[in-house]
């Protein structure tokens, strides 16, 4: 009986922190990853690509930082099919409990003849002696034919079956541009499985990204056809339009599982928190019609609904709230009554672990809020977490802020920034708002000049005493950038969000003058 369940299960491969960072604008700080990681082991996926380490000294740092710090799952690194990078690779991830290489080579002839001018035959001896490189370091080794989807059936074949006789243990077949449709990809997959010699020594693997709406449906496709790991990220974050979302493809697999005959490991019942915590760590808003994971999966406006849901829940659910990590609608549970039991059991059920001196400083951080606010709400928790976590870290912090606004004299704000371990700087600006007069001050202290391409405010949770969310998006130097900030008046959370995006900044100047090449940052499977 075990054998049947261990044929059907799923492994899980997560990427969030690799492919899912190149997204425009979604690049997080060590801090942030770490966060990711740690929600990620929570959540029980089987693997954690943590980088590419041959990118950045930055990149490099990250994956060795989740290596030393995550246990019980295997941690992963990308690589380019050179020593050089997979050296590198296996530099970072020398002190995971389960450390795995991953290396990549495109196999379509439009990148054979275009980006690598290479033929057939050097495709497939360069991925050979990759491989071999890999092995000499440990036994988990996984290759990835990029753009597999294009390539010609026979070449495909060809390449699996000598990777698989190098040492390959995994061979991903990515969808690298989302090109490929269900019935066509699954196809591919039961062809491999039907042709390539040696196959049963591998883990057949699939990637695909989104650019037709598909890559969900394309990855289930192929596990019905017989591949065993699915590589995707949390909110579908990634290049162009992303990946395959992590939390609806494990959900199909756990609503339908009847009719799929597939299962995950991962602990449903952390997916929301997960999202959270991506969501904050990329400063990219999960829409709220996001399946699955968004504020609208499980509301019913529509009358003839509502009714039904009084009736019997699966009226209209086919899955329940809480199977995937949301708790109390609305979420109000506190207020400045509770104690630090109610207190701790929420932020657990939030999907947060913390030590005693942390949920000492949360509680008295959230008494301080509970005597402004009638009513704590989830959000409310979330931004007192990210707060003693320190937020996304950087060069400079906040000190003070004073604006002025009306309709008879010009809106002007005075701003006081303090440099990491160094002096405080002010400076005041006039502007057409308070909130522009804030951000001219910001970019003259920090010496950064940006163009502001979005600027968006919610509430975080219900009533007048809700606190603002903001999230801008700016241009800086060619590359995007996003920042959120969170607080009870909006300018301050304006502050507090384009002072996050002054501080991606800083962080990223020094990696881009030492990454190697742009394909180094871009590159992708």
């Amino acid at each position: 009986m075990t054998d049947v369940i261990d044929s059907q299960r799923v492994t899980i491969f997560d990427t969030t922190l690799r492919d899912g960072e190149q997204a425009p604008g979604a690049s997080m700080n060590l801090a942030e990853k770490l966060k990711v990681a740690a929600a990620l082991e929570l959540l029980r996926v089987d693997v954690i690509e943590a980088g590419f380490p041959a990118a950045s000294p930055g990149d490099f740092e990250s994956v060795q930082a989740i290596a030393r710090k995550v246990r019980g799952i295997s941690v992963c690194a990308l690589a380019r099919c050179t020593r050089a990078d997979i050296e590198r690779a296996w530099d970072a991830l020398r002190d995971a409990e389960r450390p795995r290489i991953h290396v990549f080579l495109a196999t379509s002839p439009i990148h054979r003849e275009h980006k690598l001018k290479l033929s057939r035959a050097e495709v497939v001896r360069r991925a050979v002696e990759a491989v071999g490189i890999a092995r000499s370091h440990g036994n988990d080794v996984e290759f990835s034919a990029e753009d597999a989807s294009r390539t010609e059936p026979d070449f495909l074949v060809e390449v699996v079956e000598q990777v698989i006789a190098a040492g390959a243990t995994t061979v991903n077949i990515p969808d690298t541009v989302g090109y490929a449709l269900p019935t066509e990809y699954g196809e591919t997959i039961a062809m491999l499985k039907r042709t390539v010699r040696g196959i049963d020594r591998a883990v057949l693997s699939v990637h695909c990204h989104d650019d037709l709406g598909l890559a969900v449906a394309n990855s289930l496709s192929a596990a019905q056809a017989g591949a065993r790991q699915i590589e995707c990220t949390v909110n579908g974050v990634g290049e162009r339009a992303g990946n395959c979302s992590l939390e609806e493809v494990v959900m199909a697999m756990h609503t339908r599982a009847a009719s799929l005959h597939l299962h995950s490991n991962v602990r449903t019942t952390q997916l929301h928190a997960a999202s959270r915590t991506v969501s904050r760590a990329t400063g990219f808003v999960v829409q709220r019609n996001k399946a699955i994971v968004g504020d609208n999966a499980f509301a019913h406006e529509a009358g003839i609904h509502q009714h039904g849901m009084l009736q019997h829940p699966s009226t209209y659910e086919i899955m329940r709230p809480e199977d995937v990590g949301f708790r109390n609608p609305g979420g109000l549970v506190l207020g400045k009554h509770s104690g630090r039991h109610s207190l701790r059991q929420r932020l657990e059920q939030l999907g947060y672990q913390l030590e005693e001196a942390e949920l000492e400083a949360v509680f008295g951080h959230f008494k301080t809020l509970a005597d402004r606010k009638k009513e704590i709400f989830d959000g409310d928790l979330e931004t007192l977490i990210d707060g003693l976590k320190g937020g996304p870290g950087g060069r400079w912090e906040l000190v003070s802020i004073q604006a002025t606004s009306g309709t008879g004299s010009a809106p002007s704000a005075a701003v006081c920034l303090q440099q990491r371990g160094g002096r405080q700087m002010e400076d005041a600006a006039v502007g057409d708002g308070p909130v522009d007069a804030v951000f001219k001050s910001i970019e003259r202290i920090a010496g950064v000049k940006v163009k502001l391409r979005n600027f968006q405010v919610r509430n975080m949770t219900p009533g007048e005493d809700a606190q603002g969310e903001v999230h801008i998006e700016v241009d800086h130097e060619g590359r995007s950038y996003r920042g959120r900030g969170i607080s009870t008046d909006i300018v301050v959370a304006s502050a507090h969000a384009f002072l996050e995006v002054v501080n991606r900044i800083a962080a990223v100047r020094p990696r881009s003058a030492m990454a190697a090449d742009e394909e180094v940052r871009c590159g992708a499977v």
